[in-house]
């Protein structure tokens, strides 16, 4: 007798279909990295989530990140609100490495100074050798703790801990070490489309900034 519970049906109306990538709305990191000479890469990643302490990134395998992770392990991660966009998109079609990975994109050029060429300022960190990115209100300062290839070979998954953590006063609720959810808006990255947050709609139960009802 075959108890195997039936196939669910497709939810009326919806289509099943392919789509080339699966940035479903994802916040944007630029991430500075250390290279081999003592300077310092920039890159923007949609691929980010955190645990804890732990940000997992997920990278290109051939790009100069993950190449600078592999050995030099410090990190910074810079989220950019909606307003930088286009900084972030001045980076998009760039790579610290050269000469340019056969896997990257036919206009991808090799640009050693990707701060400059975004139009961002490089702050000193506290823990760590790369900069921050001045612009963006949200910053943190890392160690790549695990760096492996993920299932399909043509990326890698880096395991960072996050060791010190910088906002703009205008985000922090006063006299607390929390960010205020009201005044910070990552800028995401949603089937390669930027867009900010749009207006609250409820709060979680487990909320360490309650609103009044």
């Amino acid at each position: 007798m075959n108890t195997a519970p039936p196939a669910a049906a497709p939810a009326a109306g919806h289509l099943e279909i392919a789509p080339g990538v699966l940035y479903f709305g994802t916040p944007v990191v630029l991430v500075s990295t250390e290279n081999e000479d003592g300077t310092f890469n920039l890159a923007p990643i949609s691929s980010a989530w955190a645990l804890g302490r732990t940000v997992v990134l997920g990278l290109g395998r051939e790009g100069q990140t993950a190449r600078n992770l592999g050995s030099r392990p410090g990190l910074v991660l810079s989220l950019p609100g909606p307003g930088l966009w286009p900084a972030v998109e001045r980076l998009a079609p760039l790579t610290g490495r050269d000469p340019v990975p056969p896997g990257k994109p036919a206009d991808c050029r090799y640009e050693p100074d990707k701060f400059g060429a975004a139009g961002l300022t490089a702050v000193p960190s506290r823990s760590v050798r790369p900069p921050r990115v001045a612009e963006c209100p949200f910053q943190m300062e890392a160690r790549a703790e695990r760096v492996r290839p993920d299932v399909s070979g043509d990326f890698v998954l880096v395991e960072t801990v996050v060791s010190a953590v910088h906002a703009d006063p205008r985000i922090v609720v006063p006299g607390t070490g929390h960010i205020d959810p009201a005044a910070w808006s990552p800028l995401v990255y949603n089937f390669r489309h930027y867009f900010g947050l749009g207006p609250e709609l409820g709060q979680s139960y487990r909320t360490q900034t309650p609103r009044d009802a």
